[in-house]
């Protein structure tokens, strides 16, 4: 099947679609792919879309060139020849909405979500890819949370997912020191699951998206609200309250009865989200 290129109304998004697996990838490699305006709002766009998409079984978030995501524009910042800057409210306002938008649904977004580094993530951007539910490095990327160096504090999530991802103690060490994080370095930390030489990390990410879009989608569904509970709440008896109602609902769906009929006839189960 061939991919379907999507329309995101500018040159600094791309994405397509191709058996279930949609691929948005930044696309500003002479900026190493920082978060212009342009870019931040077709992003929003895409993964509303996505979310809403029954065609969409998984989305993967990359970077055009040598890198995944610089973060904030910072050349761009401030406003722009003949415009009045914003208000703190309005930053504010807006900031969050934004947030929310990109790593909130890449967090709770009910498919999974797989961030694909040729390149460094620094930033916001790191902070993107940790929203996502997996990650896949080039053994020549880098992570940096990078906010220290031009006097921010951090956003788009990064303090919570990192904290989460590596606890408190290194969260902060990442943060005040703004270090250069390796892949292999990231791998033992556990901030990426796999790291692979840049020639394979097309062919890579294409296998993990198909192994994920090929898996029941109310099953999974389920599994990553189960697992963002187990974040957010981390009451054990809450937990497996949630996974009890998750557990049943799932023992009847079509899915469950085909795959427990192609286990016994020992061929693969087809998922079709019923």
């Amino acid at each position: 099947m061939t991919a379907k290129k999507i329309d995101t109304g500018t040159d600094h998004l791309l994405a397509d679609i191709e058996d279930g697996v949609l691929t948005i990838t930044l696309n500003r490699p002479e900026a190493r792919n920082a978060m212009s305006r342009e870019l931040v709002l077709a992003l929003v766009d895409q993964l509303k879309d996505a979310q809403e998409n029954s065609d969409v079984k998984c989305v993967v978030l990359t970077g055009a060139g040598k890198g995944f995501c610089a973060g904030g524009d910072v050349k761009a910042m401030g406003a722009g020849p003949g415009e009045s800057p914003p208000t703190i409210d309005e930053s504010i306002n807006r900031q969050r909405y934004q947030q929310r938008a990109i790593s909130g649904a890449l967090y709770s977004m009910t498919k999974p979500t797989l961030a694909s580094l040729p390149g460094a993530a620094a930033g916001a951007g790191l902070s993107i890819a940790l929203a996502c539910d997996l990650r896949i490095m080039a053994s020549t990327a880098i992570m940096t949370t990078a906010f220290r160096h031009v006097g921010f504090s951090g956003d788009y999530g990064g303090t919570f997912f990192m904290t989460q991802l590596v606890g408190a103690a290194k969260a902060r060490e990442l943060f005040f020191l703004s270090s250069r994080i390796s892949a292999d370095e990231a791998l033992n930390l556990g901030l990426t699951n796999w790291v692979v030489d840049p020639e394979e990390l097309g062919d890579k990410t294409k296998e993990i998206a198909s192994q994920l879009a090929s898996g029941p989608p109310i099953a999974m569904q389920y599994m990553k609200e189960n697992l963002n509970r187990a974040i957010s709440s981390g009451d054990l008896e809450d937990c497996m309250d949630l996974e009890c109602t998750h557990h049943i609902h799932c023992a009847k769906t079509e899915d469950h009865k085909n795959a427990v009929q192609a286990f016994i006839n020992k061929t693969k189960p087809v998922f079709n989200g019923r």
